[in-house]
């Protein structure tokens, strides 16, 4: 088992994906046999949570349908509640390979980044689930460029690291909704570090994307106006990284 197996939680928010998880969840154990793995099943009407359990994984049922951003702020409290360094988040349809991780420990471990995002558009080969959604992505990129004030190629990634200096943050804050451009607009504003590593996606491996045209420029609407909002609010001085981790050093 390498070394970050051993301090490291799997998180697997998921949302009627009983189909594309049980294979999901067979590659992880073939490849990396004992990392902790927990699903957050948003209130499934299939058979998600049986799925997950039936390979060992932990679940964590929530009661009603949180979406992603609840989800996966729950199963930051669980990564913090565990005393975990890192946790992994990977989405449970299968487009994240969990082959591409130690990518994410390596750009992790040159940039000193409490985030590194799993990005499609640094590498070859890009995937996106439809030409509506790539076109939001690509305005979102744009605009979170500017917000952060520096490069950033895929805002809506769902494959990312998190160290536990921002594990304390997610746990205590995070978007309800289409979360990942807004969380990294607060992580930068608040002095944590973000990267981004190339990797490779596939597609779906069961089931439909949602985003079609409507909702596509919907999110990026959404998503503009939340980031507008949050530069109009003062930094939060109690969940500034260096108030959080005591001395600012990783």
């Amino acid at each position: 088992m390498d070394h970050w197996q051993r301090e490291t939680i799997l998180l697997i928010p998921a949302f009627n994906e009983a189909a594309a998880l049980g294979p999901l969840l067979d590659e992880v154990a073939a490849l990396y046999p004992g990392l902790p793995v927990a699903v957050i099943n948003d209130c499934s009407s299939d058979d998600t949570a049986g799925v997950a359990r039936a390979r060992g994984a932990l679940v964590l049922d929530l009661p009603c349908n949180l979406g992603v951003g609840g989800a996966m702020q729950a199963g930051f409290a669980l990564a913090v509640a565990r005393g975990c360094r890192y946790a992994l988040r990977i989405d449970g349809d299968g487009q994240h390979p969990p082959a591409e991780i130690p990518r994410l420990f390596a750009t992790q471990r040159e940039m000193g980044a409490d985030v590194v995002i799993g990005s499609r558009f640094l590498g070859q080969g890009a995937v996106t689930s439809t030409r509506w959604r790539s076109v939001a992505i690509g305005a979102l990129a744009r605009l979170l460029t500017y917000a952060c004030r520096q490069r950033i190629t895929d805002p809506t990634s769902g494959f990312q690291l998190v160290n536990h200096h921002a594990l304390r943050f997610f746990a205590a804050t995070y978007p309800a909704d289409y979360p990942e451009p807004e969380s990294l607009a607060l992580l930068t504003r608040q002095g944590y570090r973000v990267a981004e590593a190339p990797v490779a996606f596939r597609e779906r491996q069961a089931g439909r994307s949602s985003i079609g045209r409507r909702t596509a420029f919907y999110y990026a609407l959404k998503v503009t106006l939340a980031l507008l909002v949050d530069r109009a609010r003062a930094v939060d001085a109690r969940l500034a990284r260096q108030a959080l981790t005591g001395d600012g050093h990783p």
